[in-house]
């Protein structure tokens, strides 16, 4: 069974870093895009970064200066370098990611959530 795991999530003073990761596991032929969603309490989920298989990256204006994206294919894992962080980007942050399984499936995944609070 094909699961998104994150970490990394917590409590951090304003202008503080996180670093979050998120695992892909299980039977999985080959991973495609991968993205950072986070969803804010009364707000909806929105992107925050994205990267593809050949290495192209987004970001949501918000977070741009302030956040890293980066992709080992190697260990399936997504990273997310947060910096310089605001009692704004408190939300729940969700790993995404486009898949191959091995059943030669073509799936979107969701992670479960990892909480960050930014907050003095």
């Amino acid at each position: 069974q094909v699961q998104l795991v994150e970490s990394g999530g917590g409590l951090v003073q304003p202008g503080g870093s996180l670093r979050l990761s998120c695992a892909a596991s299980g039977s999985i032929l080959r991973i495609g895009d991968m993205r950072w969603y986070r969803q804010a309490p009364g707000k909806e989920r929105e992107l925050v970064a994205g990267i593809t298989s050949g290495g192209t990256i987004n970001y949501a204006d918000s977070v741009k200066g302030r956040f890293t994206i980066s992709r080992d294919n190697a260990k399936n894992t997504v990273y997310l370098q947060m910096n310089s962080l605001k009692p704004e980007d408190t939300a729940v942050f969700y790993c995404n990611a486009d898949l191959i399984t091995g059943s030669l499936r073509r799936l979107n995944y969701w992670g479960q959530g990892t909480q960050v609070t930014v907050s003095s």
